[in-house]
């Protein structure tokens, strides 16, 4: 693995998967794997889950880690080539992520969009430029459209609590928000539902289809109440309209995920990414219930980044 971005950076789903459990069962076996070598953590947006599961799987391997919060600890950054730098930026994101490249064997990024040009958050403006100028291996801590180390969380944490030997039916269900939220989860978790050997089908309202883009041949009920039916696993996430980029189009009916709501389904476990808006997106009772696995979801990032930065140091050492 050269470069970790999306689902398909990596050659097969299920292996990654199977290796991320055996690291899960002995998180501690190869604490020199990365010794040596350093990891620079850089964050233009906030982050709980992300940057703590990011410095523990990297200290798990030896890894020396760095941590820029950027958007609060370093300069302003340009990210427009050819622009003539009179205003408030300082350092142009080409010379930072140079000098990035003299510190640091693997970047580490996390970038959210912008919400407010649709263009430039689908070509992905900021992580492209990392992409563009790092000369050691790029991982996506979170772009404009895609959180793949959260998607490969969910992956794992979906095997763990499934046994049966049908194929589960795995439900993204759209819920409301007090203001506009990207569309990288759903988009990401999209992805990887489709490598994955389930039966997938999102739910959301009129006026919030995903891009096409990501959604493919995904069956999208605009009725809530039918696409939980005999659900297994459902997950909970806002996304803003993408049509009309960053709009709130008015909503009908109730959709935040209740116990009731639940009721339909074969008892299906619910999952989230956090940070959750606790009854607004889901009911305090499925939040703290015993459908929820929203907290092994949380642990298992700390074993989807640990496995990809292990791929990435095997490349290295490799070379």
């Amino acid at each position: 693995m050269k470069n970790f971005t999306s689902v398909y950076d990596i050659d097969n789903l299920q292996d990654t998967i199977a290796k991320a459990l055996e690291i899960k069962e002995k998180p501690l076996e190869n604490p020199t794997k990365g010794k040596g070598k350093t990891i620079g953590l850089v964050f233009l947006n906030s982050s709980l889950r992300t940057r703590l599961s990011s410095q523990i799987a990297a200290q798990n391997l030896g890894l020396n880690v760095l941590i820029l919060n950027a958007a609060q600890e370093a300069w302003n950054l340009e990210f427009a080539d050819g622009t003539v730098m009179d205003g408030n930026t300082v350092e142009h994101v080409k010379d930072a992520i140079e000098v990035l490249n003299q510190y640091c064997d693997i970047i580490a990024v996390r970038c959210f969009a912008g919400m407010k040009s649709k263009e430039d958050d689908v070509k992905e403006s900021i992580l492209s430029q990392f992409l563009k100028y790092a000369k050691v291996p790029v991982v996506s801590l979170e772009s404009a459209t895609r959180h793949p180390l959260q998607s490969l969380a969910d992956c794992i944490t979906i095997t763990e609590n499934w046994k049966e030997k049908r194929k589960p039916k795995v439900v993204l269900t759209w819920a409301p928000h007090i203001k506009p939220i990207a569309h990288a989860v759903a988009n990401s978790f999209t992805e990887w539902m489709q490598q994955m050997d389930v039966d997938f089908v999102i739910t959301n309202p009129e006026g919030y289809d995903l891009d096409k883009k990501f959604t493919k041949d995904t069956p999208v009920i605009h009725n809530q109440d039918e696409a939980l039916k005999d659900a297994d696993f459902v997950y909970v996430k806002n996304w803003s309209s993408f049509d009309d980029y960053a709009a709130m189009p008015k909503v009908e009916g109730e959709w935040m995920l209740t116990n009731e709501k639940l009721e339909n389904t074969h008892q299906a476990k619910v999952m989230h990414c956090l940070p959750v808006r606790r009854n607004l997106e889901l009911s305090d009772e499925v939040m703290d219930g015993d459908h929820s696995i929203i907290y092994q979801q949380a642990k298992n990032r700390i074993f989807s980044a640990q496995t990809v930065f292990s791929d990435i140091l095997d490349n290295l050492n490799k070379d």
